[in-house]
């Protein structure tokens, strides 16, 4: 299998997530991203427009991602509880192969500019989406009758953030962590 080379936009892009993760979107300059490439700010505008383009690509990219994921869960034949796992899966994914990433996207998404709306419409709509699974699962039976919101908030607020906790450990199972992950986020952690 070969290893498709990476073009000097997507180093950018790459360089660019690492410092954004690290000091956050407002605190890096062009300057900051030349430098950690060895190169001066005036050649990244021959494969950038901006800041806020580099920024955009990163957010918008894992958000369609996300939608993509979560669209498959949706459509499928599982059960309510099944397709909970799978979106733990999604997180666990997409959080793994890219960490940096997901700290751009928590952390600096309100520095959007142009795409912002497009942003918040992917998002509304994964968060809804993952809303009706939950609701669906409560009136079928298959989850406590406890407020959505709740739910949904819990949950989510543990898959967001795995991005702080994932670079720190060592030797990830992924499918250990999605499967422990499901169990406590699923089933609790009482007897």
């Amino acid at each position: 299998m070969t290893q498709k080379t990476e073009t000097r936009k997507e180093e950018i892009v790459r360089i660019a997530e690492m410092l954004f993760k690290k000091k956050g979107y407002s605190a890096v300059t062009m300057r900051d991203i030349a430098q950690a490439m060895g190169i001066k700010a005036a050649s990244l505008y021959n494969h950038i427009q901006s800041k806020q383009q580099i920024l955009s690509e990163i957010i918008i990219a894992i958000g369609e991602e996300f939608t993509q994921g979560m669209a498959k869960i949706v459509t499928a034949e599982l059960s309510s509880i099944q397709k909970l796992e799978q979106i733990i899966g999604l997180h666990v994914h997409i959080t793994m192969k890219n960490p940096s990433r997901m700290a751009t996207m928590n952390n600096d998404w309100m520095h959007l500019e142009e795409k912002i709306e497009y942003y918040l419409t992917l998002r509304r709509n994964y968060e809804e989406s993952f809303r009706q699974i939950l609701k669906i699962g409560i009136t079928k039976g298959e989850l406590k009758e406890v407020n959505p919101e709740i739910i949904l908030f819990s949950i989510i607020s543990t898959l967001r953030s795995l991005y702080l906790w994932i670079p720190k450990k060592e030797d990830i199972d992924k499918q250990n962590l999605i499967s422990s992950l499901s169990n406590v986020l699923l089933k609790g952690v009482t007897l």
